[in-house]
């Protein structure tokens, strides 16, 4: 089932989203306008199937696109020349040290093809609201003190959501990726959604999985026992030669 036009939300934060199903063919997977960026909001919309995503000055807007594009935590791809230098590598990666410098990162960075950014101020505000409520989280990579890259996104039960991520130095967000996915694995978390496709995640492994397909894992995921909070211990550090070995997970 589709419709013509995108569904207008209700001002109250917890008003229901349509089904994900319903959402239009062209463009792919807008679903819904208006309503807010209110944690309940953002919760419900991620357990649902569903993420904002507009530019400064668009209407709020709401989508779910078919197909999506997603990682299996044990099928994030790096090369095997990448692989030998991180062998040698000192960087270190930790969790949700520093959400707010990783985001503010993400939104300076240049996106081929895009004039700006997507992240405005209210998105920003509104994922720091998560990140303090311990739904959103980031995962950074050091060289000693210095952030050389990361991602963040949002956490419900065992589903990790992806939003953005950046590099300061070349590497910077595949390592931050890799070693999501590595610590992801070894929790039984089985998937990290990437949204929409670009040439670099399916480089990475990244896959095509309907709509369909997509919902039915995380309507499952979302429901299973997860404590929110932040993954400053539960991550602990990782070094980053150690997700340079394909065996591991």
């Amino acid at each position: 089932m589709t419709r013509r036009l995108p569904w207008r939300l209700d001002d109250t934060p917890d008003a229901p989203f349509p089904p994900a199903e319903t959402a239009l063919r062209d463009p792919d997977g807008l679903l819904a306008l208006g309503g807010d960026l209110s944690p309940v909001r953002l919760l419900n919309a991620y357990a649902g199937g569903i993420f904002p995503w507009f530019s400064e000055g668009q209407p709020l807007l709401w989508w779910s696109p078919d197909p999506r594009m997603v990682f299996r935590t044990d099928g994030v791809h790096l090369s095997s020349r990448f692989r030998r230098s991180l062998r040698q590598s000192a960087w270190t990666l930790r969790a949700d040290t520093c959400f707010e410098q990783v985001i503010d990162a993400c939104a300076a960075s240049p996106r081929p093809g895009q004039d700006g950014t997507w992240i405005t101020r209210d998105m920003r505000d509104a994922y720091v609201d998560l990140h303090r409520l311990g739904f959103a989280h980031s995962v950074e990579v050091f060289d000693g003190n210095a952030l050389v890259g990361g991602i963040y996104g949002v956490a419900i039960g065992r589903m990790f959501f992806g939003e953005s991520m950046f590099s300061a130095v070349s590497g910077g967000s595949k390592v931050a990726l890799a070693g999501l996915a590595h610590r992801l694995a070894s929790w039984g978390w089985p998937l990290i959604d990437a949204q929409v496709e670009n040439d670099h995640l399916l480089r990475m492994g990244a896959e095509h999985w309907t709509r369909q397909r997509f919902l039915a894992l995380i309507r499952e995921q979302v429901q299973q026992p997860a404590a929110a909070g932040d993954w400053v211990d539960l991550f602990g550090t990782l070094a980053a030669a150690e997700i340079a070995d394909p065996d591991r997970p």
